[in-house]
């Protein structure tokens, strides 16, 4: 401990998150990827043709939000929306070819990433912070 004081786990993680996104960011520019866009890119990779709702919820965001970065990404050539042809109020997002080509460059660049903030960390002491992580998403969800 920090002179008997608990480390400030909030504001450490915080920072943190801050940091990982800027970072996320940076590497994506030449794409024009955002980190919130890269979390888009890789959901849709996972569930092709996911609605934009499904979307809004994986990335923990609001509809209104979620829905302006789809159409700033398709506007991009990165996604396409289309509505679902058994319920016409349900858009249904893919990726577009541009999309495809720059989730090679994101994935090459979060394994970068993993490796930058593993480097000196034990398997045992990564799955402790993952597993705090974990408590932490699901105390506060």
């Amino acid at each position: 401990m920090n002179g008997g004081k608990p480390p400030r786990l909030v504001f450490l993680t915080l920072e943190a998150e801050r940091r990982l996104a800027r970072w996320i960011s940076r590497r994506g520019r030449p794409h024009g990827i955002s980190a919130p866009a890269a979390g888009v890119l890789f959901h849709v990779a996972a569930a092709p043709g996911t609605s934009t709702g499904e979307v809004a919820s994986a990335l923990h965001g609001s509809a209104a939000g979620t829905s302006g970065l789809l159409s700033r990404m398709e506007q991009s050539g990165l996604i396409t929306r289309s509505p679902d042809p058994a319920d016409r109020r349900t858009i249904r997002v893919e990726l577009a070819p541009a999309g495809e080509d720059a989730m090679a460059d994101i994935r090459e660049a979060i394994t970068d990433l993993n490796a930058l903030i593993t480097d000196g960390f034990s398997a045992e002491e990564l799955e402790t912070v993952a597993r705090w992580l974990r408590h932490v998403s699901r105390s506060v969800g």
